[in-house]
């Protein structure tokens, strides 16, 4: 999809970075005893093609259907669907080597491979001949005859073009920066920054089967640095990205840019020189360089003077770096050990990511020329060429699998995000011409690359009854919310805009494809479905409602009926406001989807509507800003869940009275519950407000039940059926024969009217709505903690967000500075620096001052005050969270609510998107300001779009998450396995999915005893985490947790140190100490730390863990109980067996309060308290023996024992949530026995047979009987 041919980062020509196949089969189809690990022991060597070519093959058959046998088993490795074979490549200047290609793959991958390949990456212009014949670069191997095992491909060099010659330039300059994170820093063409080899020291080479070196003790430093110590107040900030010494900068050449004297001469053209270059070498030497057809030379020119003609001695090189190999030794000697250490980093370190990730925070780097940059900043470079005019898909892609649809969609909409984001920051940037220049800034909107573009603000009174601009700035994201259902539910022949919405230096910009066709319309004309006036004029069209009924069911949208202004009934299947408009290319596109999801009716107050006793007792209704408040998707879905789950319930009662009253049972209604269940369960959940407890006994039985006589209407008498009726009408279901809930969006909706024959409807509407609003507030929000620093933050950006629109360009840096002081320094008065007088304009421009975006002539800003501030996100707070912040500055509510200025910093800038310098700022100088204008490096925008989903994928992952939960491991090792051939064939090699994927793949791994592939792939899952979500997100610090506990399982004792270390620090910058994640991690680090017997250090961090625990848990909690067990060993290490015995009785109390004292935690906890106390006489004995006989007492020496790996292992994965359950033969049988019992009784209740009670009570997992031992993955909570 990207023409613009190479990402920075390694010479990964950019369209293989969507299509590069990322380690895609390699985790399912190799066994664990396989030497060459596709994907893992890379860019080893001069070899790189090797594992880069096993990912491919890995890629590409994902076309066809998911291989039934991929999961491991050396039994089922071999799928003979499209078996690699290897053929022999013969490059200029080097020894053929051989290639492994699969049939699937065209031959564009291996010049892709060759570009990549150290020996070969310089070429970029050359064409592939089997027996001399060129092959077609988009041609698949298994389509071109001869081509078989062993054949001879011949590396021929090709004339170049300009656009060749450009492509290479390009290449050259992406080889050279291939090691230079500037890139990454700056945002820049999809490179982010990873931190990880940092720390593993590239340690987990080779599958994590390296060489133990450094087990021994004595060798491995464990003193972690003193700022992420329990109690350390200290926050650095540059510890946050580490010096890698491979960006130590290898210089290859001072200077390559593009000479003053092109575009050539006619005559020139006519000798066939195509553009030409200017070079300073290492050397310092200047020269001048001629890309013509037949390759790169020397010319005469110099800087003033044009002589086209070759120097003297003349060299004509095919290659840009053959040329500069010949003049500079230092190039040559410095971009071969360049290209070494290049081919050496893993490739997710270098491969683009599907979406831009920005860093907050970059070093201070030199300005250095690159004739790249500077040509991409001043060329329009499209990138997603048109291949979204409106649609959500191209055509003729309907046919194809939809596997390659979704691929195809997600390249073309990332393509497509990226121009969007550009064309957004040139428009606030004033680069752009509006196409209606004449009216005012606010109202003017802009077309750049076919990409419509308009401001987050109220045009013609649009959103007047709704909240004036506050309801234009919310619209877009509702509106992106709406697209982003729309897409997921698929319709064939609906479609929605390509939307991408952005916030830059406090403006929203809408970015929008273009219907075909709407330019040339008037408004009026074009909507053929839907409302332009908010339900004045109300127009319907049967084969809109006809596509959007098949999304109704989904989205639980009611079709219903609305009046138009001359009172006529028209029905609709969504909100008013969507529109319907034929594009000229014949297809169905929708737009302005900002009211798919019901409204909020706690922040919409209605006239004479009664509001729920939850809503009331808690001061809801409340009058918000805007009227656009909805509720979210996950909300709709978990209340339809809960309905559903009391619509069962109310059944199964009825239905069991009604048993009761007969005493005689019909062969429908027996598989139910029993009544006493019935009756408690319904009391339950009337009683808790629809609070189900998911653990009822029976439920699944209910459930078959109420469906059975949903369904079969004939078998069933009317008395059932009335049950299901009664049970319809009480959850609100629109059906009285099955459950289904669907909400009407226009309830409550000003100016929109409904005809009297749906009155009764639209009171069962208004009062699902209802329900709606108290359920969120007594079913979720209870079960979230509210976030203050969120709610300061956010306040924050709001206000950041009208006073940057104040600021001009040239004094963007101050006033951005300025704000920051005031918002969190404690210097009392900061003043800000207005640009020197010489730079202001004396002449104000009014005319022009209209004209341009984010030029306002204005230093209002420039007067504002810490206090001023913080009184405005104060009543922000108040007025648009309702919620009263007690604090008058940054150091009151640091000290108020325990916050952190570093953690807002954070907060903020992420909000904002600005960017500053990494160094230590000192928050609390009384005497200057914290930040300085040179602090702000630059300002990003934040993109907000619609992440394409692999639906086919995402359930494969499901259920192999829901066979895992269930203890089919080697199932659902195979299901994640097939997931992920999939993810990798739509998503390419980066993403948060793969991300996902990898996570559980690795843990599984893991459980199942492959230490080495647990490394091998959590690896991956770090580097990735790192790169798509950044490099400070929590799920990274998550998942440099488990990294940690597979490198101490691989006995890579401090590699495990290092990496939990970096996950404290990062989590003590993020949020702070005080979190019940803290527990955990300090848990990990202190049972490390006593394995290498650091035991006063280990004793830091374990009793820090539980003073955590204790706080969050409760002291009485089997969490705390773990802990005191934990510290206890530390001290039983130390022999100081009086604060062991102490410890342990605590835990041992609560064991035996809260399981019991037969319970076997209780039970052991009693043996190690027997066996403390004998280790503390026996050490009196032998102190007073000491004391009384002096130096000759003869005494027995006592044991102290070192505590050992696998003890250690064992309790950490205890406290990470795996449990392993060692099962013996004999147990396994009965297990077996019990689950074909089980089986049967499943059996018995679908052909209608009694259930005894007792056998619903149990519930047992399955266990491998061909595993010796089954392990249960258990959550935290349990363990």
């Amino acid at each position: 999809p990207r023409r613009h041919p190479q990402r920075g980062g390694g010479g990964k020509p950019a369209e293989t970075c969507r299509t590069h196949p990322g380690l895609a089969r390699g985790q399912g189809r190799r066994s664990s005893s396989d030497e060459h690990p596709s994907g893992t022991a890379l860019m080893n060597g001069s070899a790189p093609h090797e594992s880069l070519r096993g990912e491919k093959d890995a890629r590409q058959n994902g076309h066809e259907e998911p291989d039934a046998g991929e999961d491991g088993n050396d039994q089922e490795v071999i799928v003979i669907q499209d078996t690699g074979f290897t053929v022999k490549i013969c490059a200029p200047g080097i020894e053929p080597f051989s290639l492994q290609v699969s049939p699937q793959e065209m031959v564009q991958e291996i010049h892709q491979v060759l570009m990549d390949r150290e020996d070969t990456c310089h070429r970029t212009c050359f064409s592939l001949q089997l027996d001399g014949n060129v092959l077609d670069n988009f041609a698949e191997l298994k389509t071109i005859e001869g081509l078989q095992e062993g054949s001879l491909l011949k590396v021929v060099e090709e004339p170049y073009t300009v656009r060749e010659a450009r492509i290479h330039v390009r290449h050259i300059r992406d080889l050279l920066k291939s090691l230079d994170p500037s890139d990454a820093f700056n945002g820049v063409d999809c490179n982010s920054l990873s931190f990880l080899s940092v720390f593993t020291e590239g340690d987990l080479g080779d599958s994590g089967k390296r060489k133990k070196k450094g087990t021994e003790m004595e060798q491995i430093d464990c003193t972690p640095p003193e700022h992420i110590l329990p109690g350390s107040k200290e926050r650095p900030l540059c510890a946050l990205q580490p010096q890698n010494r491979d960006w130590k900068p290898l210089q290859c050449l001072k200077v390559l840019t593009m000479s003053g004297w092109n575009p050539p001469p006619g005559n020139r053209k006519m000798h066939g020189d195509l553009m030409y270059l200017y070079v300073i070498t290492v050397e310092d030497r200047h020269v001048s360089i001629t890309a013509s057809t037949r390759g790169f030379y020397l010319n005469q020119s110099t800087a003033y003077n044009f002589n086209p003609k070759p120097a003297n001695p003349s060299f004509l090189s095919h290659s840009l770096v053959e040329l500069l190999n010949q003049i500079s030794p230092t190039f040559k000697k410095n971009f071969s050990a360049l290209q070494k250490k290049r081919v050496q980093r893993h490739p997710f370190e270098r491969i683009a990511t599907p979406f831009q990730v920005y860093s907050w925070t970059a070093p201070q780097a030199e300005h250095a020329m690159d004739c790249v940059r500077a040509e991409d900043a001043y060329t329009s470079r499209l990138g997603y060429e048109e291949h979204i005019p409106g649609q959500q898909k191209p055509a003729d892609l309907r046919n194809l699998q939809r596997v390659l649809r979704t691929r195809c969609w997600e390249g073309v909409h990332s393509d497509f995000t990226a121009a969007a984001t550009r064309g957004a920051m040139a428009v606030i940037d004033g680069n752009v011409m509006a196409i209606n220049p004449s009216e005012e800034t606010k109202m003017q909107m802009f077309i750049w690359n076919n990409i419509f573009f308009s401001l987050g603000f109220d045009v013609r009174d649009h959103y007047k009854d709704f909240g004036g601009d506050v309801a234009a700035y919310v619209a877009p994201t509702n509106d992106l919310n709406g697209v982003r259902t729309y897409n997921a539910v698929d319709v064939e022949g609906l479609y929605t805009l390509g939307t991408v919405v952005v916030d830059y230096r406090g403006y929203r910009v809408t970015a929008q494809s273009i219907i075909p066709g709407i330019l040339e319309r008037e408004q009026e004309q074009s909507v053929i479905y839907g409302s332009i006036d908010f339900g004045k004029t109300v127009v319907s069209h049967p084969k809109y409602l006809e596509l959007l009924e098949k999304t109704s069911r989904p989205l639980k949208i009611q079709k219903h009926k609305v009046l138009n202004d001359k009172n006529e009934e028209v029905e609709l299947c969504s909100s008013v406001e969507c529109k319907g408009i034929i594009g000229n290319d014949g297809r169905h596109y929708i737009l302005d989807l900002l009211r798919t999801f019901p409204p909020d009716l706690n922040f919409l107050p209605v006239e004479g509507e009664e509001m729920p006793e939850e809503c009331k007792k808690m001061g809801f209704p409340k009058q918000h800003r805007h009227k656009l408040c909805c509720l979210r998707q996950e909300l709709v879905d978990a209340f339809v869940e809960h309905r559903y789950l009391l619509f069962m319930k109310l059944a199964a009662l009825q239905l069991m009275q009604q048993k009761a009253n007969k005493q005689e049972s019909s062969g429908a209604l027996e598989n139910g519950a029993s009544p006493e269940n019935g009756t408690a369960e319904s009391e339950k959940s009337e009683s808790d407000d629809g609070k189900i407890d998911d653990n009822v006994t029976g439920l699944d039985q209910v459930k078959e039940l109420a469906e059975t006589i949903a369904s079969d209407d004939g078998t069933v008498d009317p008395k059932s059926r009335e049950v299901i009726r009664n049970a319809c009408k009480a959850v609100g279901s629109i059906s009285d024969t099955s459950f289904d809930i669907r909400f009407n969006p226009d309830i409550f909706s000003p100016g929109v009217r409904f005809p009297e024959s749906s009155k009764e409807e639209v009171q069962d509407q208004k009062q699902l709505l209802k329900d709606a609003a108290a359920f969120l507030l007594s079913c979720q929000i209870p079960g979230l903690k509210i976030g203050i620093s969120e709610l300061i933050t956010r306040s924050a950006k709001h206000i950041f967000k009208t006073y940057l629109q104040g600021v001009e360009l040239s004094g963007l840096s101050a006033a951005i500075s300025h704000f920051l002081n005031c918002f969190l320094s404690s210097f009392p008065n900061p003043i800000a620096h207005l640009p020197a007088d010489e730079l202001v304009s004396k002449k104000k421009n009014k005319k022009r001052k209209n004209r341009n975006l984010g030029n306002a002539d204005n230093t209002a800003w420039a007067s504002m005050t810490p206090q001023e501030l913080w009184k405005n996100i104060c009543s922000e707070a108040k007025n648009y969270f309702d919620f009263s912040l007690e604090c008058e500055n940054a150091d009151q509510a640091a000290e108020v609510y325990n916050l952190q200025k570093i953690t807002l910093l954070r907060e903020i800038s992420l909000k904002t998107g600005v960017q500053i310098l990494l160094k230590e700022y000192n928050f609390d100088n009384r005497h200057k300001p914290t930040f300085t204008e040179e602090d702000i490096l630059n300002i990003f925008p934040v993109v907000k779009h619609v992440n394409p989903k692999a639906s086919d994928a995402f359930h494969f992952f499901q259920s192999g998450q829901a066979k895992v939960q269930q203890g089919f491991l080697k199932e659902g090792c195979e299901l994640i396995n097939e997931a992920l051939n999939l993810f990798n064939n739509v998503y390419g090699a980066m993403h948060v999915e793969i991300c996902a994927c990898l996570r559980l793949l690795a843990r599984l791994n893991y459980i199942m005893g492959d230490y080495s592939e647990a490394l091998s792939n959590q690896q991956k899952a770090v580097l990735m985490s790192e790169r798509v979500l950044g490099i400070e997100h929590p799920n990274t610090i998550q998942e440099y947790m488990h990294l940690a506990l597979y490198c101490f399982a691989n006995s890579q004792l401090s590699t495990a140190l290092n990496l939990l270390y970096r996950a404290r620090y990062l989590m003590l910058l993020v949020f702070g100490e005080d979190h019940p994640e803290m527990a955990l991690l300090d848990n990990n680090i202190g049972l490390v730390l006593h394995g290498v017997m650091e035991y006063d250090l280990s004793l830091r961090f374990l009793e820090n863990a539980l003073a955590i625990s204790s706080k969050y848990h409760g002291s009485k909690s089997l969490k705390v109980a773990l802990s005191h067990h934990l510290v206890a060993r530390v001290y039983e290490s130390k022999a100081e067996f009086r604060s062991a015995l102490q410890h342990e009785k605590e835990g041992y109390t609560i064991y035996k309060n809260q399981l019991g004292e037969h319970h076997e935690k209780t039970k052991e906890s009693s043996e190690y308290l027997k066996y403390l106390t004998q280790q503390a006489v026996a050490l009196q004995r032998t102190m007073n023996e000491i004391y009384k006989n002096g130096s000759n007492a003869n005494i027995m020496p006592l044991k102290f024992t070192a505590p050992s790996m696998a003890s250690i292992l064992e309790q950490l994965n205890i406290i990470n949530g795996i449990l392993f359950i060692p099962l013996s033969q004999k147990d396994l049988e009965n297990l077996k026995a019990e689950v074909q019992r089980r089986q049967q009784l499943q059996e018995s209740i679908k052909s209608g047979e009694q259930l005894e009670p007792e056998d619903k009570a149990v519930e047992e997992k399955e266990a491998e009987p061909s595993m010796p031992s089954t392990a249960i993955p258990l959550t935290q909570s349990s363990a």
